[in-house]
């Protein structure tokens, strides 16, 4: 069950998207993977049944806020068993479901009514509010220094005209007369095994245990408003991407003055046309001319601390490595940095005039086995092969 897809995700539809396009949607995806469209394809079938358990909840306005605020684990009380018969429960239904019951507000459908009647969670008792999340984009040289951004994020905040009990000002929500203000109800059905007796969710108040009769305008009597609004995020020096921020406090508002959810922001670093990350080190390749990495030479190298002088040997090698201590990207929290690694590509000259390659017959003419011991060594491995 932990494994489950997101339900978006299963109808291919953005969390933003109307009832219109997920229907759609819906339809796209239920055409596609039919069992009659696809005889004996049990991977289709599959599918099938997957697009339609996610149309069942982002169909229904309900069951579809409770998933956008706690994921399955709101429209699905097994999400998350651990084990066969559900022995994650720890032995019982009564600690899962008094879990879901302070999620929801309720005695949360029948759990009360294994062996009798279990614990039922106060519907008034504060709740933290639900983590948001959002995504950001930052360049190389961002990720590496550090930087402030601001951007927008919709969440729920505390109706502020009615401080969050949902009623007019100058009015008060009231007890639920059908339940007393314990958010549940008992309900009695005859069977063939005798007069079963169940508890479920108050269909009067919903579970809060409180009725409201003058509705806050701002809210509609919700207690609580979806805004957008600017933040700004900190981003530490060396963060690196797709890793994840976790701004406190910032997320939906709390429940009876519960606190609230967390921001959780995704960061994506855009690539760099020169440097190429790896860890806390950086990694660049410098072109140089066949006269400098014959003779040697001191060359320009950029850094994310700007440029640095870097000599290179006579005899230079295409593909030979050179480090830079300390010239790579600080490590989050930390104060030491990583390297940083400069690898040498050999130009070959192109349209050559007369004279140059004249330059470069007479070198060759001069040259001898111990300038190219490389090509000596494999030529000799090569005759000793077929000798």
């Amino acid at each position: 069950m932990a494994d489950k897809r997101d339900y978006y995700e299963v109808l291919g539809v953005d969390k933003t998207a109307d009832d219109a396009a997920i229907k759609k949607a819906y339809r796209q995806q239920a055409k596609k993977y039919h069992p009659d469209l696809n005889p004996g394809d049990k991977q289709a079938e599959a599918k099938f049944k997957e697009v339609n358990e996610a149309y069942e909840v982002l169909s229904d306005s309900e069951k579809k806020s409770r998933y956008d605020q706690f994921g399955h684990a709101g429209v699905d009380p097994n999400f998350g068993a651990g084990g066969p018969g559900g022995a994650g429960f720890g032995g019982g239904f009564g600690d899962f479901g008094d879990i879901f019951s302070d999620l929801f507000g309720g005695g949360f459908g029948g759990f009360g009514g294994f062996g009798g009647g279990g614990r039922r969670s106060n519907p008034n008792a504060p709740r933290r509010g639900a983590d948001t999340a959002a995504r950001i984009t930052i360049s190389f040289e961002e990720a590496a220094k550090g930087c402030t951004k601001t951007i927008k994020v919709s969440h729920i905040e505390t109706c502020s005209t009615c401080g969050g009990n949902g009623a007019k000002p100058g009015t008060s929500p009231k007890t639920c007369p059908v339940c007393n203000g314990t958010g549940s109800q008992v309900v009695q059905q005859r069977t063939p095994f005798g007069v079963m007796q169940t508890q479920t969710t108050c269909n009067r108040c919903n579970g809060s245990g409180k009725i409201i009769e003058t509705p806050c305008e701002k809210c509609s009597g919700k207690g609580r408003v979806r805004i957008t609004r600017d933040h700004n995020v900190n981003i530490p020096e060396g963060i690196d991407d797709m890793q994840m921020l976790n701004v406190r406090g910032q997320g939906d508002a709390g429940v009876n003055g519960g606190p609230n959810g967390d921001l959780r922001i995704e960061v994506t670093v855009r690539p760099h046309p020169i440097f190429e990350r790896k860890g806390y080190d950086v990694y660049c390749e410098i072109p140089v001319t066949f006269v400098q990495a014959s003779l040697g030479d001191e060359i320009s190298v950029p850094t994310l601390d700007g440029k640095v002088k870097l000599k290179i040997h006579e005899g230079t090698q295409p593909g030979d490595e050179f480090k830079l201590s300390g010239k790579g990207i600080k490590r989050v929290n930390g104060n030491s940095k990583g390297n940083q690694y400069v690898k040498i590509n050999v130009e070959i000259p192109k349209n050559l005039s007369k004279e140059q390659k004249e330059i470069l017959e007479n070198f060759k003419n001069v040259s001898n086995d111990k300038n190219y011991k490389k090509q000596k060594s494999f030529f000799d491995k090569l005759k000793d092969m077929f000798d």
